[in-house]
């Protein structure tokens, strides 16, 4: 009870005196409870089409930050208004966040974490039609049959969009290949495997993983080198 007085104090003070200016960089549930607390939120979802489609925000525009729709969505909002803007993990709302500073936004909101925190924070999620709510590539169990008597698998959860994710790739690969058949690579789209992603509680990428036997020996977030890919095989031994 305690805690549920002290986030309505919190909410209060952010609230109370209007839209707070800046940028404000929140939780999941510190996102979800600002926009309950805005009348006729306004919503950014940056990303593409797509990803839009297949699980977004309620309520939320889907404005791509890397096409002319962000510029044309965001300049038809209002300025002086709290705009609540997010990504897959946040890297492009904190870009698109920049963006909207710069047109003149006064008070802007970004969710940190992105949908994969939201996702993995359990909080609704509305779907297009585009794409069934159920169509999110791996579940855990087609994930455990994908590795299911592998001696030793290093698994890369990217993104298309990720640019970390494109400079980790080919040092990873050249790493694989050193290892002359010890290790196995695969790669997960988080995108495309939203349901696995989820589960696994991924907010932020790229994400590795190694498994023996099935079973997981090492786990790293962010960019890493070959001294840490080849300490990744030390503790799985």
């Amino acid at each position: 009870m305690r805690n549920v007085l002290y986030s309505f104090l919190v909410l209060g003070l952010l609230f109370s005196c209007g839209p707070k200016e800046g940028q404000q960089d929140l939780g999941a549930s510190e996102f979800q409870t600002a926009l309950t607390a805005e009348s006729k939120a306004q919503i950014l979802d940056v990303r593409t089409i797509d990803e839009f489609q297949n699980g977004h925000i309620e309520g939320a525009l889907n404005a791509d930050i890397s096409s002319s729709a962000f510029q044309q969505i965001a300049s038809g909002l209002d300025k002086d208004k709290t705009v609540f803007v997010y990504c897959l993990s946040g890297a492009r709302s904190a870009s698109a966040a920049g963006m909207l500073k710069e047109m003149g936004f006064k008070s802007i909101v970004n969710l940190t974490g992105g949908m994969l925190a939201w996702q993995s924070a359990n909080l609704p999620v509305a779907t297009g039609e585009a794409k069934p709510a159920g169509s999110a590539g791996l579940t855990e169990a087609t994930f455990a049959e994908k590795i299911k008597g592998k001696p030793m698998v290093i698994i890369d959860y990217n993104a298309t969009w990720c640019g970390p994710c494109k400079q980790l790739s080919p040092i990873l690969k050249e790493w694989v290949k050193a290892q002359n058949g010890k290790v196995e690579l695969i790669e997960i789209d988080v995108d495309e495997n939203q349901e696995l992603a989820k589960s696994k509680k991924i907010e932020a990428i790229p994400y590795l993983e190694m498994y023996k036997n099935g079973v997981k020996t090492w786990s790293s977030v962010g960019l890493i080198g070959k001294e840490e890919l080849d300490k990744s095989v030390d503790s799985s031994q």
